[in-house]
């Protein structure tokens, strides 16, 4: 069952690598837009790079392997997939820089124990069929020091659910978004902990591709559109993101966002 699992999602990724044009994506973006507050949470508490030996797990088209080898760490672009590990590759070599490429298990990380000062990963968890089991090699890969940093989505809020039902065409039918309580989890794991959830009031811009502008959720990833068109939705979602803060203010609103952000501590 769960080899199966991978090989779909393996198969998933290796299609979307072959319809990715790398010259189309503004690293940059990423991670500092204000669509991205994720990326901006970890940052934060990330700091200086420069140096460090960082896993980018589950790397997808690069995006952060590339930002942070131009920041000045030494990045390792992983993935299941063998095509996405190509497009990484393609990508820094567009930017200029040096990224090493891997294809890895996350479950199973092909490295020797307290190897890397950072592992990162972005949207990864919910396609692994035991998340857990990720973080714990995350952590041993970790030198003692070292920060885990990952994001990825919650499954407790209606609205997103409804745009998970209907974007099937463009998710793969075995991924899980997380409960809030693997912050626990993690927690249980780590020596200290930083986390918060981002996109509440915010989800307001999904609602908005598809009520007003009737994208259909199955020809454009939302979660990439969001970061494409940044500038365009800047006033629409500083103002939202205002509401969001005092949203979790409230108890038990945390859990109501769509995407969590954590860097925890070995």
């Amino acid at each position: 069952m769960q080899d199966n699992i991978l090989r779909k999602e393996q198969e998933f990724h290796d299609q979307w690598a072959a319809a990715i044009d790398v010259d189309g994506i503004r690293v940059a973006d990423y991670f500092e837009a204000c669509t991205a507050p994720e990326n901006r949470f970890i940052l934060r508490h990330l700091g200086d790079v420069r140096g460090q030996r960082l896993l980018d797990l589950g790397c997808g088209a690069g995006e952060n392997s590339v930002y942070f080898a131009l920041k000045g760490a030494h990045c390792i672009a992983s993935d299941y997939s063998p095509g996405m590990v190509d497009v990484a590759i393609k990508l820094a070599d567009k930017y200029g820089v040096r990224v090493e490429g891997k294809v890895i298990n996350a479950m199973a990380i092909d490295f020797p124990d307290n190897t890397f000062d950072i592992v990162y990963a972005s949207n990864l968890l919910h396609h692994i069929p035991q998340p857990e089991q990720t973080i714990r090699e995350m952590y041993r890969v970790l030198k003692p020091g070292g920060k885990a940093c990952f994001w990825d989505p919650l499954k407790h809020n209606p609205v997103i659910n409804v745009y998970r039902r209907m974007a099937t065409a463009v998710r793969t039918e075995d991924e899980t978004p997380l409960d809030i309580e693997i912050v626990d989890f993690v927690r249980s794991q780590f020596s200290h902990i930083a986390y918060d959830t981002f996109w509440i009031a915010t989800l307001w811009i999904f609602l908005r591709f598809y009520l007003i502008e009737k994208i259909n959720p199955n020809d454009e990833r939302y979660w990439k559109k969001i970061i494409i068109e940044h500038e365009r939705l800047r006033p629409t979602y500083r103002q939202l993101e205002k509401v969001d803060r005092l949203l979790k203010k409230l108890p038990g609103m945390k859990r109501m966002a769509w995407n969590l952000a954590i860097v925890a501590t070995k």
